[in-house]
């Protein structure tokens, strides 16, 4: 649910324009999007982290937020329309209806730096989980000779189908007959009710060691489904232990990931932006962002 900051008063929004226009990194640094202590990591942890910064692609989504919030006309609409809705249906399935609330994980530089990968490189078979409209899908989806999605929400689906990636239901990805090269899974772990056995699932549809996973998770990590208009508690409940950022990134690291036999290569912290509405210009989580691979022992047997 996004309870994160926001920006309303008219001084504060000409400055967002010009951080959005200039891109002056000092103010990044004042909204604490992307700062880590290092000394906070676990040990291991530290030379896998890598710092992130404001970059284009984030001032271009940002810049975008900021005028559709001041579409007046538009947002009474917007905020009439959930009203009605919000009791019936979900509010992912709300925003596929209205065609609001594109979401913001990383910009393309972002995610090549993340895979260590140049703007040439090209992969067979890309799967993204909870796909939502697809606009995350896009910054990876060039990679990919096949661009394949997920999404629970009906009016999502439509967006990714006119988007044309090829949809696979929630119990049919896993069964397709062949593996994926990458697997996005971007803030869905603290939104299903299975997130242990969702992990144990992507690392089996990985290609064979060179496979990877982009995870995305928001910290603090709290937990819940979304049902009809409703929230609850998943079925099954990860604890993350740990009261700062880095320390539930080491956490997760250790505790979570190496239990269904993934490893981290690579992890940064990163801004999960979602697009405003006429009372935010936007909204903001923290975001751990990791790469992960196979690791070639198992902590527990992969059911």
């Amino acid at each position: 649910m996004w309870t994160g900051k926001y920006v309303r008063s008219p001084l504060v929004r000409s400055l967002l324009v010009g951080m959005v226009s200039d891109g002056e990194a000092a103010a990044v640094e004042t909204l604490q999007w992307y700062r880590c202590s290092p000394d906070l990591l676990g040990e291991s942890m530290r030379p896998l982290f890598l710092q992130s910064h404001l970059d284009s692609g984030t001032r271009s989504f940002l810049k975008r937020s900021v005028e559709k919030s001041g579409w007046m006309f538009t947002q009474l609409y917007h905020s009439f329309m959930s009203t009605v809705l919000s009791p019936l249906v979900s509010r992912t399935s709300i925003n596929g209806f209205l065609g609001r609330g594109s979401m913001f994980v990383f910009s393309r530089e972002q995610f090549q730096r993340l895979m260590q990968i140049g703007p040439d490189w090209r992969a067979e078979r890309l799967l993204d989980l909870g796909a939502g409209d697809g606009g995350v899908t896009e910054v990876m989806g060039s990679h990919f000779r096949e661009v394949y999605a997920t999404e629970v929400s009906a009016p999502m689906r439509w967006h990714l189908q006119r988007r044309n990636y090829k949809l696979l239901g929630i119990d049919e990805w896993q069964q397709t007959g062949f593996q994926y090269d990458v697997i996005s899974c971007l803030n869905l772990l603290d939104r299903c009710d299975d997130p242990l056995l969702l992990l144990r699932d992507i690392r089996r549809s990985l290609v064979p060691k060179t496979g990877r996973l982009v995870l995305a998770a928001v910290l603090p990590f709290q937990p819940y489904v979304e049902v009809g208009g409703r929230w609850e508690r998943p079925k099954e409940h990860i604890r993350i232990k740990g009261k700062t950022w880095e320390e539930q990134v080491t956490n997760l690291s250790n505790e979570v990931f190496r239990r269904v036999g993934f490893e981290v290569e690579a992890v940064t912290r990163l801004p999960y932006l979602c697009e405003g509405d006429m009372y935010n210009d936007y909204y903001v989580l923290d975001d751990a962002v990791f790469v992960l691979k196979a690791s070639e022992e198992n902590q527990e047997p992969v059911l």
